[in-house]
This record gives structure tokens, sequence and C-alpha cells, in this order.
């Protein structure tokens, strides 16, 4: 049985005193949902957020992870530092690190590989761009991307969260429709399903400009299990209304 999960990605906002008080705000009216919580915020405020949210529903996650274990890589993050922290979640492959730092579908597939020999949940993103959709190749372009890390990962595929999400949505304040988020998702599920016998488990985020005001609608499809939410976690009482819609 999927339970939902709803999870903020900050992407590069906050402040010290700005991350205190968005979740202080968020736990403060939270109680214990039913879906899961989580927020993936920039790796300077890990330590933060991990004491600011531990024994409270709220679990935290980072945005990137290196594909390397170890080594002469300045800059990098691994898996098992983000480990030492606490880290749950972690983004892998979001379409802005695939837009603006060349990540390939080898990349990512490496990345959720070395989040999992870590004991790290990677939330792996695929989606399309406009120029893409209008051509006619979403199938074409998700099927490939997901491939790539179930070619990777197939033993432990369905230990994976994978996340939907448009690129022609993100930050627009277009949403792809009801209908068409579901479409994917059931084609994407299909794909899981083919490659484990225990696809029917893994949660699938739809990450399109999920907001306060249409997450009802997309969160009761069938296979739309939970968001992964952008700019709406930036507001505390638009997140805890999307935490809200998938709760019910």
């Amino acid at each position: 049985m999927r339970s939902h999960l709803i999870v903020g990605n900050w992407k590069m906002n906050g402040s010290l005193a700005a991350n205190q008080d968005l979740l202080l705000a968020i736990k403060k009216d939270l109680g214990q949902p039913s879906c899961k919580v989580a927020v993936c915020v920039p790796a300077l405020y890990v330590s933060q957020v991990q004491n600011l949210c531990t024994a409270s529903p709220v679990l935290w996650g980072a945005q990137d992870v290196s594909s390397f274990e170890s080594g002469a890589f300045t800059g990098e993050m691994s898996a098992n530092m983000l480990r030492d922290f606490g880290v749950r979640y972690v983004l892998c492959g979001h379409s802005e690190r695939r837009q603006y730092h060349g990540e390939t579908d080898e990349t990512v597939a490496l990345k959720a590989q070395r989040a999992l020999a870590s004991g790290i949940t990677p939330i792996v993103c695929l989606g399309e761009t406009l120029a893409q959709r209008d051509a006619g190749e979403t199938a074409e372009v998700v099927k490939r991307q997901l491939a790539a890390v179930i070619h990777a990962n197939g033993h432990c595929i369905s230990e994976i969260v994978v996340a939907y999400e448009p690129v022609w949505a993100i930050g627009t304040g277009k949403t792809a429709s009801p209908e068409q988020a579901q479409e994917v998702h059931a084609m994407l599920r299909r794909q899981l399903a083919a490659a484990s016998k225990q696809a029917e488990g893994i949660a699938i985020l739809y990450g399109g400009s999920m907001n306060a005001s249409n997450a009802v609608s997309l969160l009761s499809q069938p296979d739309i299990n939970g968001g992964l939410v952008g700019g709406a976690s930036l507001k505390a009482a638009d997140f805890l209304s999307i935490v809200a819609a998938a709760s019910q």
C-alpha cells in the first residue's frame, strides 16, 4: 500500500532566520498527518534543519548527491556525508541539474545508486521540455530517463521514489492537467512493474507547480502518490494545505 509523500524543494532559497520561521510555522500546525512530509534543503542548511525537525513528523533531505563515493571531487557531497546528518531523501536528476549542470541519464542513475547504498531514498526526477511534449516525445523521454535508473539499480528499484516533473510546468505557473499527469504516471507505473514485482509500492510524485489550489485534483488521480513542491513549499500555509490534501 502506497502512502502519500509531500516533499518541499526549497531550491536555492533560505537563510538561518527564514528557515527557522518557516519550519516552526509548519510544525506548529502540522499535527500528525497521515502522509509523509519532507523538505529538501540547500546543503548548508541540512544541519540546521536536522536540529529543527528531529522528533517531529517532518523528515529532511538534500537537493543533490555526488555520483562518486569519495575522493578528489572538490565541492561534492557524498551520500555517506549526507547520511551523517540523518538525511532521509535526496533529489537525483532534477531538471535544473540536468539543464544547468549537464547531468546525463547515466549520471542520475549513478547518483541514485550511491544514495541507495548509503540507506538514503533517492527521489529520481523525470520530465520532458515543452519542445519535446509538442513533438510528441513525452513517453520516449521519460521512459528513457527511468530506464537508465532501472538498469543501474534493478535489484533495489522498489526502494526509490520517482517524481514526474514536466519541465514546461516548473516555476512557470503552468501545470499539467490531472489527466495529463495521470497518463504519464500510469505509463511510469507500468514500466516499473515490468522491472520489479514490488513496483506497486513505489511512490510516483507530481512535480510541476503543485500548489494549494490544484493539489486536491492532482492527488485524486490513482497513480499520483504525492508531490514534489517548489515555490509553495516556501510558504507555510500553502505547504500545509498541500499536506492536508494528501492526508485526505
